[in-house]
């Protein structure tokens, strides 16, 4: 299995990542939703970028076999908040 080492700064890099991962494991944002015991609209809001609760992300993160790290980092560049 290969190692992501995305680096996630603002909510449109967390939606294109979970779009991408779902789509590459062949799932609809239904079939993701039921995986995760979640409402389809939750896989909506994520892949907008928009608001949900940390308990409906962990769920979606788990069913695509993902997990959360965070690490001290400094602020974005310029370019990254762009």
């Amino acid at each position: 299995m290969q190692a992501m080492t995305d680096i996630l700064r603002t909510p449109s890099d967390l939606a294109a990542l979970l779009k991408s991962q779902r789509q590459s494991a062949g799932l609809s944002k239904t079939a993701l939703a039921q995986r995760a015991g979640k409402v389809r609209e939750v896989i909506y809001r994520l892949e907008a970028g928009e608001d949900v609760t940390v308990s409906s992300l962990m769920a979606v993160l788990t069913a695509l076999g993902l997990v959360l790290r965070a690490e001290r980092a400094g602020l974005p560049s310029p370019q990254e908040m762009a």
